[in-house]
């Protein structure tokens, strides 16, 4: 699979079980993340997987000139972009009343503004290529919860823009999936993954879905894929 990949957000959990499933198949990939030692780290590691080339630039998704050069310099590389997966993303979780405007804005910015920027950005490439964009929202997208007024707004939001953006670049053979994950076994919101964690959806879990998604027969588009664990610890006898 001689195609390249943008991946935000790239250095740890989903992002990362994509770029490595990406990787496996051949796929050149980009990560970017705003600090610059995790990028190192992952690059490392990256760079043992498979005969791909790795790129990592640091890049803040709240800025669109940020994801505009980032863009440029994968095309300057490469000559060109094919896979888009638009995953950064926080979360902060208090009860609206004691929530703080800058946590607010920060999960906006990021989570939904972010999106924009980067899918905006890397538009004029994926015209070329005929390109597939993916979005990471969530199970949060569709189903509401106590102190998630913030995450839900801006996973919403994503399913909402995914959708839409759909229908606006399809006449150019350009493919948009959103993937809505439950629980996955990652470093979001400060949690460190442990063996508790393996009832979850794995990072990888998500990589081989990436995978399957793009090797589908081009006529056929999942739009929106909600995906959750099995079997969770309250659905257990």
């Amino acid at each position: 699979m001689k195609k390249t990949a943008y991946i935000t957000g790239g250095s740890k959990g989903i992002g990362l079980g994509i770029a490595e499933a990406l990787l496996k198949e051949g796929v050149s990939v980009a990560i970017t993340a705003r600090t610059q030692n995790d990028l190192v780290e992952t690059e490392k590691h990256l760079k043992t997987i498979g005969d791909a080339e790795v790129l990592i630039i640091k890049s803040d998704v709240r800025n669109l000139a940020d994801e505009e050069k980032a863009i440029q310099q994968v095309v300057d590389k490469w000559g060109g972009l094919d896979f888009c997966i638009a995953n950064a993303g926080v979360g902060r979780f208090s009860p609206i009343d004691e929530m703080s405007a800058e946590d607010w804005n920060s999960v906006i910015d990021i989570n939904l503004t972010g999106v924009f920027n980067t899918v905006k950005a890397a538009i004029p490439a994926l015209k070329k290529s005929k390109g597939y964009i993916f979005t990471i929202s969530s199970l949060a997208g569709t189903n509401f919860f106590e102190n998630g007024a913030a995450y839900n707004a801006s996973k919403f939001g994503v399913v909402g823009f995914s959708q839409a953006i759909m229908l606006d670049l399809r006449p150019y053979d350009i493919k948009v999936t959103t993937i809505m994950p439950g629980s996955v076994a990652t470093y979001f919101n400060g949690h460190t993954p442990t063996d508790a964690d393996a009832w979850k959806i794995q990072p990888e879990d998500i990589g081989q879905m990436v995978v399957d998604l793009i090797r589908m027969n081009p006529r056929t588009l999942p739009s929106k894929v909600e995906v959750r664990p099995s079997v969770p610890p309250s659905a257990r006898k």
